[in-house]
């Protein structure tokens, strides 16, 4: 019964706030929006009048429901900017899939009621000009169909059981119990973080900074079967998702092999440079500020992650780039240069 009140209330509200941001609206719009029947919105507007806010009918081919004109909760302390980064701070994309695409069109819609005319008209104006769109070109996302059960956990502090493959060479797959703390969405790709068996106790969960080994994280398209478990875990008092989240990438970043080639780029060429070994390496790379020679070349010290990454990125630039040192990777370029013409010949 409570979490009927709960709906029917939740309703009413969305009612009422479509109205003040809409104006008038007829009943088949109303329930076209709310995704309820036609009696079902009457009744509301019935209980709504009743509670005393001036909702008044109109009848005829224009007629609809509407707000006696200047009804309108206003939201103070806001300024333009203000209210226009209120409609930049979600992905829609993303809040679908985590099963929250409705609460942020409410949470929206509410705001955008709240407003001044002269700050709503900005804050549509802006949601009808930008448009943030996460992955990347040409990449499929990926199928995360445990997203919203982890989300789930994530809220209500549920410990997960799971089977994970791993990302080694032959795809071991994993049993695991893990307290879920956050989800992460880096370049279209989702993540969780959690602790493993158990997590740290005692002093370690309260400590700020404490990210041990039982600190792990899950790429969530690797999740094979996935539980919730009915009992609850403590969450370290202190954690923070996104420090926890810059210090794990810049620990990966450290950890990727890597070592320095010597390479001669054509000095037009930074854009197929930055294509071909990413955009940091190709930054530090000519941050050198080599100056090119009579022919137009530029001398460059690369970083790049081992031999293999290094041969298939820098045959990317086919005739734009010279490998020069070491000689091992120069007679790997070349050697598969060849082949290729050999193919083509």
């Amino acid at each position: 019964m409570a979490y009927a009140d709960g709906m029917r209330a939740s309703r009413l509200i969305s009612v009422l706030l479509l109205l003040q941001t809409r104006g008038r609206m007829t009943a088949q719009q109303l329930a076209c929006e709310l995704e309820v029947s036609i009696r079902t919105v009457y009744r509301d507007v019935d209980e709504l009048s009743a509670s005393g806010i001036p909702v008044f009918a109109e009848r005829g081919s224009n007629g609809g429901f509407q707000l006696v004109e200047g009804y309108r909760t206003k939201l103070t302390g806001l300024t333009p900017e203000e209210a226009e980064a209120l409609f930049l701070s979600g992905y829609p994309g993303p809040a679908a899939e985590l099963g929250l695409g409705t609460v942020l069109a409410a949470a929206q819609l509410k705001v955008l009621a709240a407003l001044p005319p002269e700050l709503r008209s900005r804050a549509a104006r802006l949601r009808q000009r930008f448009h943030l769109d996460a992955p990347g070109w040409f990449q499929q996302p990926e199928t995360a169909p445990h997203l919203q059960a982890i989300a789930e956990a994530v809220w209500s502090d549920k410990r997960l059981h799971m089977l994970y493959r791993r990302g080694d060479d032959d795809g071991t797959v994993v049993e695991r119990v893990v307290d879920p703390l956050g989800l992460v969405l880096k370049a279209g790709v989702w993540y969780f973080v959690g602790c493993a068996d158990g997590g740290p106790s005692g002093a370690d969960q309260r400590r700020a900074g404490s990210f041990d080994a039982s600190f792990r994280t899950y790429r969530v398209s690797r999740i094979v079967e996935l539980t919730i478990l009915p009992d609850r875990f403590e969450r370290p008092e202190a954690f923070d998702l996104a420090e926890y989240w810059r210090t794990s990438v810049a620990a990966y970043q450290d950890s990727l092999p890597s070592f320095e080639a010597t390479v001669r780029v054509r000095a037009g060429s930074i854009d197929r440079l930055s294509d071909a070994i990413g955009d940091g390496p190709a930054r530090e790379a000519f941050a050198q500020d080599p100056a090119p020679d009579a022919d137009g070349w530029a001398t460059l010290r690369v970083c790049l992650e081992d031999l293999w990454h290094a041969e298939t990125r820098l045959l990317a630039m086919g005739a734009e780039a010279e490998v020069l040192a070491p000689a091992e990777l120069r007679e790997r370029v070349a050697n598969a240069a060849r082949r290729a013409a050999d193919l083509y010949r």
